[in-house]
């Protein structure tokens, strides 16, 4: 009984319930009315003397429900449409109880008409246990007024206990379908509950995915270019090669011995190309891998790894100032490539902060050391700082603080799970508006494998 009660409390049940009285008791009251003329020919035939009487008596009971049934086009009625439900159920009942006392009490046929009202209302109105249980006493509690009170008092008890028992049962007919009603309307609403919960979380997954699709797509690009340039990479490096070779030889000639200010041309010339082919062989090392290779094993230098990200990352760091604090002995094992990548990732998300900060000395640190068997390496800026909202989720897949369009909010993501394979750790530490820290550990070339 008392889950009955409780559903009731539910606010989001309760609005469904408001939705629900206010439709039916607008039907209700237009049958209520229909029945209540419909009994003029009751009236004719039972009691034709005082069928007159009747008749404006049951017209006053119409526009009574008539008036409630209008107070629900305006916003107050809605909002006492329980309040007003009650009153005009009270008024059929009202008017039958007064046939009764007025005709003859417990001979009455006009009790079959309590009847009317107290299955009606169970049948078509979202009642309540407690409801259904006051408005039969209510009801039978009226026919014994009706009854009682009559001038003689009662006639006939075994007509009244009759009566009283035949509305005993459709009392509690009314009961029982009121617990009935009421449970089926709470396991509706649970239902639909969950069928619209069902659906939202769906749509958020499709929402979800179509994301993702783009994501995808938008990597299956990059991915594409990638091949593409590094296709290209054997390419570029050709021409320079020759262009290398030809600014030697050209610088063996007399007549720029002779001339200091071609030698020096010259000689920037051959500077910039270089730096070419540095970058070209920086950009092969993160490109190619060989296949079937043991790529996490492999023994490398860290130290080069790291000039080459930061080389690779030259234009984001113009402008700021990079030290780099680093052992005698940086060999670590390890697939060289992709650490490049991750290394390129943190600076890149460093250079951002600090452009963003606009700082009047940027800077970046870059240390490692070695503990043990693996090498901590720690990249930290004195840039924005990340939030502590955000601190927990910056290694989510998809997750930016970025403009749309300015990243995937995989980087990051990606790097952790790189870390994770070499067998360390991805971490981050900040003080929003100071300092970004991150930190990882790789396994050193004497590290048993």
């Amino acid at each position: 009984m008392l889950s009955f009660v409780a559903t009731r409390k539910d606010a989001a049940y309760r609005q469904e319930l408001h939705g629900y009285l206010i439709f039916n008791s607008r039907a209700a009251c237009l049958m209520t009315i229909a029945l209540i003329l419909a009994g003029i020919g009751l009236d004719n035939n039972f009691y034709p003397g005082q069928a007159p009487y009747f008749l404006s008596l049951r017209v006053l009971a119409c526009v009574c429900i008539g008036l409630v049934l209008f107070s629900y086009r305006a916003q107050w009625g809605r909002d006492h449409i329980k309040a007003l439900t009650y009153f005009w159920i009270c008024i059929p009942q009202a008017m039958v109880a007064w046939m009764i006392f007025v005709t003859d009490g417990e001979r009455s046929i006009y009790f079959v008409g309590l009847t009317f009202v107290l299955s009606g209302m169970a049948f078509f109105l979202p009642i309540s246990f407690f409801e259904a249980v006051f408005f039969g006493v209510l009801t039978l509690v009226a026919y014994g007024a009706a009854c009682g009170l009559r001038a003689g008092g009662i006639q006939d008890f075994h007509a009244l206990w009759g009566n009283a028992l035949f509305m005993l049962f459709y009392a509690l007919i009314g009961v029982a379908l009121a617990v009935y009603n009421e449970r089926w309307r709470w396991l509706s609403f649970q239902l639909k509950k969950e069928i619209q919960e069902k659906n939202d979380a769906l749509q958020q997954t499709n929402k979800a995915l179509a994301e993702i699709k783009g994501h995808m797509m938008q990597q299956e690009k990059m991915a594409a270019l990638g091949t593409l340039a590094a296709g290209l990479l054997h390419e570029v490096n050709n021409p320079v090669n020759y262009s290398l070779m030809a600014l030697n030889m050209s610088m063996m000639d007399p007549l720029v011995a002779n001339s200091p200010e071609l030698k020096e041309s010259l000689g920037d010339a051959k500077e910039g190309m270089q730096r070419v082919q540095s970058i070209v062989s920086d950009l092969k090392t993160f490109a190619y891998q060989k296949p079937g290779d043991e790529t996490n094993t492999r023994i490398f230098l860290f130290e080069k790894a790291l000039q080459s990200a930061l080389r690779l990352t030259g234009f984001e760091l113009k402008g700021i100032a990079v030290t780099v604090e680093l052992p005698m002995d940086t060999h670590v094992r390890g697939d060289e490539p992709a650490l490049i990548g991750v290394l390129i990732n943190l600076l890149g998300n460093a250079a951002l902060a600090l452009h963003k900060a606009a700082r009047t000395g940027p800077r970046i640190d870059v240390r490692a050391v070695r503990t043990g068997e693996r090498l901590e390496v720690t990249v930290r800026d004195n840039g924005t700082g990340i939030q502590p909202d955000h601190l927990a989720r910056v290694f989510e897949p998809f997750f930016t603080t970025r403009d749309v369009g300015k990243g995937l909010g995989l980087g990051l993501s990606v790097s952790y799970a790189i870390v994770q394979r070499h067998g360390g750790a991805l971490r981050v530490n900040s003080e929003p508006g100071a300092w970004t820290e991150f930190a990882f550990d790789l396994g050193l070339a004497n590290q048993n494998v």
